[in-house]
């Protein structure tokens, strides 16, 4: 296994970027490498902090779901950033985050990844990644946000990610949707630019800088689906988003629903006509 190399990687930042470093810690191994830096000093407003890793071995998804890549096999990062003031949306930063880490993608060569509500990116049908952002508060009136973003890259013949999920397409990875991979060193860089990027135009534009995009990225719209969500289960037809980032099925004559909190727990084929 070719280790991420940090110091070349730091090194590679935009300089934007590399101006807000509050801290840049690399790990061979690590637990969690959100879980870390919701442990650690949370960096002032404006600043970033960033965690990664080569091996994650109990990465955690939404809902206490784990996420674990075999050592090598993925890139592991997560980043920091405290909001001097909290954003209107804040729960549509996972959105935006899922839009920058396409953007980071398409940066480094990988066309054609798409988003499933709220946070997994997916690759012809098959998860390709996952976000999750965790919040706690901090000075009067802030809030630092951690976002974390795992990426298959290569799995070869390496057993398959350790995923508890309700996605029933199986995993995908990056050797299986472009001919040249880029090195981890750069699709890394390019994901730790992406991720800060976008917590700096969240914070400059909230959502509304970033939900235009989403339509091109929806991998939901117009397929029949069921929603768990806290209250009940809705099935029913993906018909995007609204302004705001919650999501709209449409129920038929029981009209259309807004989601703002649920997992998808099916998705068939897209419609025709969609």
């Amino acid at each position: 296994m070719i280790r991420l190399d940090a110091e070349a990687i730091r090194g590679a930042l935009s300089d934007d970027v590399a101006a807000r470093l509050f801290s840049f810690e690399f790990f061979p191994e690590i637990e969690s490498t959100n879980s870390y830096l919701m442990q650690q000093e949370a960096p002032p407003p404006g600043q970033v902090s960033v965690a990664l890793t080569d091996n994650q071995t109990r990465g955690r998804g939404r809902h206490g779901r784990t996420w674990q890549s075999p050592p090598g096999a993925g890139v592991c990062v997560s980043v920091g950033f405290t909001f001097a003031t909290q954003p209107a949306n804040l729960p549509a930063l996972t959105l935006a985050i899922g839009l920058g880490a396409i953007a980071a993608l398409e940066g480094v060569g990988v066309p054609g990844v798409q988003l499933k509500w709220p946070n997994d990116l997916v690759a012809g049908d098959g998860k390709l990644g996952g976000i999750l952002t965790e919040t706690r508060s901090h000075a009067p009136g802030a809030i630092s946000v951690v976002s974390g973003l795992g990426i298959n890259v290569d799995l070869g013949s390496k057993p398959a990610p350790d995923i508890e999920t309700d996605w029933a397409y199986g995993v995908a990875d990056l050797a299986g949707i472009v001919e040249t991979l880029p090195s981890r060193n750069t699709l890394a860089t390019s994901l730790i630019d992406g991720l800060c990027t976008t917590f700096i135009d969240y914070e400059a534009s909230g959502f509304e800088y970033f939900v235009g995009r989403w339509s091109n990225r929806d991998w939901l719209f117009g397929r029949e689906m069921t929603i768990e969500t806290p209250q009940h289960r809705i099935t029913g037809t993906a018909a995007g988003i609204a302004r705001d980032g919650a999501l709209l099925v449409d129920a038929g004559a029981e009209g259309v629903t807004r989601i703002t909190s649920g997992s998808v727990v099916m998705a068939g084929s897209r419609k025709v006509n969609a």
